[in-house]
Formats: structure tokens, C-alpha cells, sequence
């Protein structure tokens, strides 16, 4: 008689190590790794082909790995619950076995389909979870002390061998054309693969991290001291428990010296562990209300911006052509790298919502396809705080030009990226129009009055929370997503009064 499998769906988690589903189900019987390459998922107004070509890779390397264990990678395209479904009448599915995923809302109604799917066919589906987000959350109120107790959880242990199937199971990876995704050039890419995450954490602990704390807000500095690991955890080729280990760990060793280049590595390795809180702390937002991805979370401010961006402003700020050298240039390089230190990621979206007044579903959209670190909770509770749309956090608009001289003082970087601006004197590389020679440059005017929209914009949004009921629906927001005091470290800031409004770095 043949045997039932075991399957392991793997989806945001392609890694061997620290898998607890994988080890779970080795341990009951005949393995199937399986990964469903999901044109319905990847036809959805997030996804790239970016994003898919680390995925592809990072699919390779793990194809190889448990390959060289016994059993290579089962790699499906279709509609997952149709391929379960084929895979139990044929073989029989004693199991899933997965990680709980904070997606996008088709993977939200997706899973729900699978745990249909499975009820109707009598299969139990195993799911845990593979960062510090709760699932069917009730309270925020010990929540930090939660994620301390599930980082410092040991490893899961590796498996030792998985049992080669006898059918002939397909393994090939498809290529972005094959998902119906259009062609989308990064050369500068990172790389995907656990060979490359584990570098990439190695290089940033022992040399790239020193001054991290200080380096990550400005992208002449960001692109090397940030850890640059976001992809890695966003699609799983490691995990964070993995890396919140071998931070402390580092962190721990460096307690005994009192070097000047030691308390630089403490402070930076302090500030990174921070991060790491945050980085849960806003997915779990949208695992408790997936309706962030798409609506206001404070209903007040429905309507405050029209429906349909501005067609000419929103290309110009996609092109990276709106006047304003500094923002162009953060375009740019991200179009080029897929990746862009948070303070950069905050003011592209500040100034697309405050200054052009664009829809912050629209400008999200495109900066979700850029990122190849695209990581929903995240992103979507990130866009709406700087939209200022939570009716709960501080309003806050970027200023420009304010941010090209504070982050980029010499021009280097808007050099590098406008190189239209080239020529344009240091004192005056941030505000280009008011060169003498600005009418002789490639390179357009400033597409708003920066003051006067971020004024109009302020103006809009006070009269908003100014307005009856507001305050009262925000407190209920505040309640269910915001931080609680005890267990959530605020790195990097001066006092408590302003860690309860200011906004984290989130890079990662």
C-alpha cells in the first residue's frame, strides 16, 4: 500500500534551517517539499518580476539543498489548492506542514481556500509561526515580552535526510515570463539564496555594522552599514530568529570592551535590535486588520485625497522627473537596487502624499513593485504613517530640499543618480532652479511649490483631526496596533516623551 506524504508547503520561509514544518513533518513519515508558483498571486498589482527573480534563485539554492538530503524541491505553477488536491487524489496527503504568512490579501483569501480545502478533505494543516507576529492577537499588552520569549526560542534542528519519493516530481523553476510578469531590469539587485543571506549577515556583524546607528539614514551611507537583510527575512532564506541570535550574540561579546570602536558596534548593535521589534510590531498590524492594505485605517480621512491620482504628477514621481533632485535621486537608485534605507523609503512616500496630494494606494503600489524586500505588513502600515492616515501617529512632512542638504550634503548622491544636475554648484545642487544656468539643464522645474503644498497639505489634515469623533476613533486605533511602553525599545531616541510619538527606522 502506498504511503501517504507528508507535504511541506513552503512559501515566504525558502530555507532548511530553523524550519520547524519541515523537521515536524520528517519526523511522521514520506516528505514531499512542495512550492507553488501561483500566477494568481503574481498577476496581483504588488508583485514584480524583481521580486520573483529572488525568489527564483533563493527556489534554486533550496532545490539543491534538499536535493543533496534525498528529496530535490517539488516545484509546481497552478492554483495551490488544485495542485493539493490532484496531489491527494493520487498520493494521498496525510499532512500540510507550513509557516503562518502576514501576506497581501489574495494570500489572506487564499489561505482561507486552503484551510476550506483541507477541512472538506480531512487534512490537517500544521502552521506555525516564523517571526514575532500573533496570530488571532487579542491584545497588545505583553506583546514585546512575547517576542523576546519566541526569539530566544533554540533553533529548530536541521533534518538529517529526507526519503526519495518514487514518482517523477516536477522540479522546474518557472522564469518571470511564465507568471505573466513583464520584463523588469535591477541590475544592481541583491542576490537571493541562504548562501547569500548568510554572507550578507556575516559581513554586516563583523565589519559593515560598526556605525549602523548613525549611517543608515542617509543613502551615501545607508546602501553599506545597513544590515541590507530585509530580502532574506521577507522571503525567508533566513529566519529572524536566526538573526536576532547571532545579533545578541554579537552584542554579548561586545560587553567586556571599552574600546571607542566597541561602543560604536554597541550602540549600532543596540539600535539593530530594536529594529527587529519593529519590524514584527507593523506586521502585526495588518494581521489583526488586513484592511489596511486597501482603506484608511482611520475612516476620518476617507475622501481627503481624490480617488484617482493625478496622472501627470504620479509619472513624473515614478520616472523620478519631479524637479526635486534629492527625490529623484532616491528613485532612481531604487529603481536600480530594489532596496532603500527607511528614512528615504518615508520621504518618497511624504512627499508623494503631502506635496502632490497623490493617493497613497497608488504611489504604495509602485514602490511595493520596486522593493524587492516588498514585505506587506510593513509596507502598507508604513504608507499609511507617512500618509498620515492612522489618525494616531505624528504628522509628518518631508521637506526636500531640507532632507538632500541633511543626508547629502555634498551632492554626491544626486550627483550619481540626476546626472542632469551634474554641473550645478554644491551650494545649490538640492535646488537646481535657482542656479543662473538652470535654464540650460535636461531637467524639468520643481513640478509643485514644495512650501506651499506641504502647507495646504498640513492645513487639510489638522482641519481632519480637528474635526468632532475623531479623537475618539483613534484612541480605539491606538488601543488595538500601538506600541506599549514595557518591552518595546525605542533605540536611538533622546527621551521617553518623544519615543511615544516619534517613528522607528526600519532598516533592516
Amino acid at each position: 500500500m502506498k504511503q501517504p506524504l507528508q507535504v511541506v508547503w513552503f512559501k515566504r520561509d525558502l530555507r532548511m534551517a530553523d524550519h520547524w514544518p519541515l523537521a515536524r513533518a520528517a519526523e511522521q513519515g514520506l516528505v514531499l517539499p512542495l512550492y507553488v508558483a501561483e500566477p494568481g498571486l503574481w498577476a496581483q498589482e504588488d508583485a514584480s518580476a524583481r521580486q520573483w527573480a529572488f525568489a527564483a534563485e533563493s527556489l534554486a539554492e533550496l532545490q539543491s539543498a534538499l536535493g543533496a538530503l534525498g528529496q530535490p524541491l517539488c516545484v509546481v505553477r497552478g492554483d495551490v489548492v488544485a495542485v493539493l488536491q490532484k496531489i491527494h487524489q493520487r498520493h494521498g496527503i496525510a499532512a500540510l506542514w507550513s509557516h503562518e504568512e502576514t501576506g497581501n490579501g489574495w494570500t489572506y483569501a487564499r489561505d482561507k481556500a486552503v484551510a476550506a480545502w483541507a477541512r472538506e478533505a480531512g487534512v490537517p494543516w500544521h502552521e506555525q509561526p516564523q517571526t514575532g507576529v500573533i496570530r488571532r492577537l487579542k491584545t497588545r499588552r505583553g506583546w514585546a515580552r512575547a517576542w523576546d520569549r519566541r526569539m530566544a526560542e533554540p533553533l529548530t534542528a536541521p533534518t538529517a535526510a529526507l526519503a526519495p519519493l518514487v514518482s517523477d516530481w516536477p522540479t522546474r523553476i518557472p522564469a518571470a515570463a511564465d507568471l505573466g510578469l513583464a520584463p523588469d531590469p535591477c541590475p544592481q539587485r541583491q542576490t537571493g539564496g541562504r548562501a547569500a543571506g548568510l554572507a550578507t549577515l556575516a559581513s554586516f556583524l563583523e565589519r559593515r555594522g560598526r556605525d549602523y546607528r548613525w549611517q543608515m539614514s542617509s543613502p551615501v551611507t545607508a546602501f553599506d552599514a545597513s544590515s541590507r537583510l530585509s530580502p532574506h527575512l521577507a522571503w525567508g532564506t533566513l529566519s529572524l530568529r536566526e538573526v536576532a541570535r547571532a545579533s545578541a550574540a554579537r552584542l554579548k561579546g561586545l560587553r567586556a570592551e571599552e574600546s571607542a570602536a566597541a561602543r560604536s558596534w554597541r550602540a549600532s548593535m543596540i539600535s539593530f535590535a530594536g529594529r527587529q521589534h519593529w519590524h514584527c510590531h507593523f506586521m502585526q498590524k495588518l494581521e489583526d486588520e488586513p484592511r489596511i492594505e486597501f482603506a484608511n485605517l482611520h475612516p476620518a480621512y476617507n475622501g481627503l485625497r481624490p480617488d484617482v491620482p493625478d496622472a501627470e504628477r504620479l509619472a513624473a514621481w515614478v520616472a523620478g522627473r519631479t524637479g526635486f533632485p534629492f527625490v529623484d535621486a532616491c528613485l532612481r537608485a531604487l529603481d536600480a537596487h530594489g532596496w532603500l534605507n527607511f528614512r528615504m523609503r518615508a520621504m518618497l512616500v511624504s512627499f508623494a502624499s503631502y506635496q502632490l496630494w497623490l493617493p497613497w494606494r497608488a504611489t504604495g503600489l509602485h514602490l511595493a513593485r520596486q522593493f524587492v524586500d516588498y514585505e506587506p505588513g510593513i509596507h502598507w502600515s508604513q504608507v499609511q504613517m507617512q500618509s498620515g492616515t492612522t489618525g494616531i501617529n505624528t504628522m509628518r512632512v518631508y521637506n526636500p530640499v531640507k532632507q538632500g542638504h541633511d543626508q547629502d550634503p555634498e551632492g554626491r548622491f544626486v550627483r550619481r543618480w540626476v546626472p542632469e544636475v551634474a554641473e550645478v554648484p554644491t551650494q545649490l545642487i538640492h535646488e537646481p532652479w535657482r542656479w543662473e544656468g538652470a535654464a540650460g539643464l535636461a531637467y524639468p522645474p520643481p513640478i509643485v511649490d514644495h512650501a506651499k503644498a506641504a502647507a495646504a497639505a498640513r492645513e487639510a489634515l489638522h482641519a481632519v483631526r480637528k474635526a468632532t469623533g475623531h479623537r475618539t476613533t483613534a484612541s480605539r486605533i491606538a488601543e488595538k496596533h500601538g506600541s506599549r511602553k514595557a518591552g518595546m525599545p525605542m533605540t536611538g531616541q533622546k527621551s521617553r516623551r518623544r519615543a511615544a510619538t516619534s517613528q522607528p527606522a526600519l532598516d533592516l
